[in-house]
């Protein structure tokens, strides 16, 4: 829930160097807080002591201390009371949910850009290409049997063809839980049907990639047993509706749905005792050809390499069910207000940090992908490309994408937020948001490991709305990507970008190849060449 914070500017006033703006006293109370600030304070106390008493013929250390210094006073105004919160609110609030290609989705690239500039950040929007355009405009369906009729809610998975106007009828029937032994059990029946498949109650998000890994086959076995369409069991309790991909995304050519759980429930249990049930869904969708939407890039631009960019990414869309707090309103917020806080301190990092707000993430992260073919020149001299995408749970640390050297980078990054872990990082590839296409470009990418916390039973539904983010552990959050972006900027280290090859190997050598079959068939892209690096350039040196 949203709750005030009442500790005053006292906080702060040990931090070397800062003291609060008139309008920013209050701070947080809870221990990961403390913990914070007893981390920025022994930053501070080290560091700028030492600043003042080193020898003139040391610029080196100088520099050292110089940027602890500026990490701690960053770290410590998150602890402020920023626009953060308030900024967040306005997004879910008034702009609401923001599927690509709709309307408020376009509302929010001119919010976005209004509050970079507002902060004094450099902002821009950045065309890309949409494949297509797919948006609900209203789902409805019916089920009968003799002497039976009722009426349960659906929602169109994302890239369903639409129905006939008056809806398409079709036998219902019970297909298990979709595996094969089911398919094999329903044989020609299945052809021409609408099946019914079950689902396990969602509780988290383990449950959630399950879920995705398991539709991958399941609509495989059906499309090619030539069903009408396929109907999932919602596994959210509640009746909460919510969206998923389908697998083959705009490939898709039948209708596609969720039907709330209670209402799929009935349904199937009364086909389980002999019921003969037809089904009619009617789905009215807005569909269309290859567009032009826009990502929000804010930038930073370097102060001694510029021409080395870091990438602190989080999508602006989101599905329409909800308003997309947690997915990703929140980490929208959270980017800005870091690169707010930095202009308002004068920090100026070496190299330069993108702020990027990427669109079309939810449909097939085509903004990022957008981003890296228009950037393609400028790919060897991207140090790191970062992804922040799962709600407001605490951050554990970073997956750092099969690049065993990265690690030590991230844990050098985060020590001025050392308070607020331990901080793990887990060196194994990750698809499912915008560090894919920087990752099959063989740039180093990092995303955001945080606690599920409320994030699995909301993903992509009704329930994703404002009062499911923790506003304190958003702040928190907000410091350790801030100390993120400042650590990378700063630090000497740049790693390879990987060549094609090496991103083959990666593919071989760990389950990505398997994780890109589940999302949206990104396997079928990278092979043939759609998507990710071209040729096979053999890697460049480890350092600057």
């Amino acid at each position: 829930m949203w709750t005030p914070v009442h500790i005053g500017p006292s906080c702060f006033r040990t931090l070397a160097g800062w003291r609060p703006h008139s309008s920013w006293s209050p701070c947080l109370s809870t221990a990961s807080s403390r913990r914070l600030l007893s981390s920025v304070l022994s930053l501070s106390l080290l560091g700028a002591p030492a600043l003042a008493a080193e020898p003139s013929s040391k610029p080196a250390a100088k520099a050292s201390d110089a940027s602890r210094a500026e990490a701690a006073r960053l770290v410590g105004a998150f602890l402020g009371d920023t626009p953060l919160l308030s900024d967040l609110q306005s997004l879910v609030d008034e702009v609401g949910g923001r599927a690509t290609g709709s309307p408020a989705n376009l509302r929010s690239v001119e919010w976005a850009l209004a509050r970079f500039r507002e902060a004094g950040v450099d902002a821009r929007k950045e065309p890309f290409q949409m494949p297509g355009l797919w948006l609900e405009r209203s789902a409805s369906s019916t089920v009968r049997g003799k002497g039976l009729e009722f009426s349960p809610r659906i929602a169109a998975m994302p890239f369903s063809t639409a129905t006939p106007k008056g809806g398409l009828t079709a036998p219902l029937l019970d297909a298990g839980r979709g595996t094969e032994k089911d398919f094999k059990a329903l044989g020609e029946k299945a052809k021409g049907a609408f099946l019914l498949v079950d689902t396990t109650e969602l509780k988290n998000v383990d449950d959630l990639f399950r879920e995705y890994a398991e539709a991958a086959e399941i609509e495989q076995r059906a499309f090619a047993a030539g069903v009408a369409g396929v109907v999932y069991v919602g596994s959210r309790p509640n009746n909460l509706l919510y969206r998923h991909n389908v697998s083959v995304g705009m490939g898709n050519t039948r209708p596609m749905l969720v039907m709330e759980r209670d209402g799929a429930l009935r349904a199937q249990r009364l086909l389980r005792t002999g019921k003969a049930l037809t089904l009619t869904a009617e789905l009215e969708l807005q569909t269309g050809p290859a567009y032009e939407s826009y990502n929000v890039i804010g930038e930073i631009r370097g102060s001694t390499r510029p021409d080395e960019v870091v990438v602190l990414g989080a999508h602006l869309d989101s599905w329409d069910l909800g308003t997309g707090a947690l997915d990703n309103g929140a980490n929208v917020a959270a980017l800005i207000d870091v690169a707010r806080q930095m202009k308002r301190l004068g920090i100026k990092p070496a190299r330069t940090l993108r702020f990027a707000l990427w669109n079309g993430e939810e449909q097939g992260m085509y903004g990022s992908e957008g981003y890296v073919k228009a950037h393609e020149a400028e790919l060897d001299k991207h140090v790191m490309a970062s992804s922040f995408d799962i709600g407001c749970g605490r951050i554990n640390g970073f997956f750092t994408g099969g690049r065993p050297e990265l690690p030590a980078l991230v844990d050098q990054a985060l020590e001025p937020v050392k308070g607020l872990g331990p901080f793990t990082q887990v060196d194994a590839p990750i698809v499912g948001t915008d560090n894919f296409d920087f990752m099959m470009q063989g740039v180093p990418n990092l995303v955001a490991n945080q606690e599920p916390a409320l994030y699995g039973p909301n993903y992509h539904a009704r329930s994703d709305e404002l009062d499911k983010c923790d506003p304190q552990q958003l702040r928190l959050n907000t410091a350790i990507a801030g100390a993120l972006a400042y650590g990378f900027a700063q630090m000497d280290a740049k790693l390879p970008r990987h060549s094609r090859s090496q991103v083959e190997e990666l593919v071989r050598t760990t389950d990505l190849g398997q994780q890109m079959k589940s999302f949206n068939n990104m396997l079928e892209e990278w092979t043939s060449g759609k998507r990710g690096r071209k040729g096979n350039t053999s890697a460049g040196p480890a350092n600057r």
